[in-house]
């Protein structure tokens, strides 16, 4: 089984113009993907537990390295700027939440499994872009690669090299949007991710 599922396909556009590499030593955004890993090494010490307990524990990790507000506004699109200050504020706190609970969810899949990550990270226009491999317990692998904003703090995720976990959301996020507007989709997020907090673990 993958660390990351297969999402459906599409990449931001704009995003992929290939630059010079930056040496490690010198590469902080290489530094936060090998944090990001610590993390979750850390929260799989002693097996992978629940959902809830594995959320608790990489949710400080993700929300120091991931820019929710960059995905968010993103993923939503378009709409997003007509929505109120307040109405982005709680989607933004809400789908902070959904990805930690979706990562924690991820997460059971890797338990014994190894992260690599590319000492060598290249530029995408303003961001970087820092490749890795994940792999279980079996062997499994995926390539997984960050984007990396200029703050250092993720603002993607692709499979594979290609398959961007902001497209995926935007894909995820239509229905409740077209529905409900931002109401809507607030709500989609905050079913899902107690959904995914109530999840036993496997026996």
């Amino acid at each position: 089984m993958r660390l990351i599922p297969v999402l459906r396909a599409g990449l931001v556009a704009g995003l992929l113009c290939v630059g010079m590499t930056a040496r490690a030593a010198d590469d902080p955004a290489v530094g936060a993907v090998r944090t990001l890993y610590a993390g979750f090494e850390s929260a799989l010490k002693g097996g992978p537990g629940d959902v809830r307990t594995r959320a608790a524990a990489i949710g400080p990790t993700l929300t120091d390295l991931v820019d929710f507000p960059a995905m968010v506004r993103v993923a939503v699109g378009p709409r997003w700027a007509g929505f109120t200050p307040e109405q982005q504020g709680a989607l933004t706190e809400a789908f902070g939440r959904y990805f930690i609970a979706t990562y924690a969810t991820r997460l059971a899949q890797a338990a014994g499994g190894t992260f690599t990550v590319k000492p060598e990270s290249e530029a995408r226009g303003p961001n970087r872009l820092v490749q890795s491999e994940a792999a279980n317990a079996d062997g499994d692998s995926s390539q997984v690669d960050y984007l990396v904003g200029p703050g250092n703090r993720i603002q993607d995720v692709y499979l594979n090299g290609n398959v961007s976990e902001v497209a995926a959301l935007r894909g995820s996020f239509a229905d409740p949007l077209k529905a409900g507007g931002a109401d809507g989709l607030l709500e989609f997020l905050r079913e899902r991710t107690t959904g995914m907090l109530a999840a036993k673990p496997a026996p």
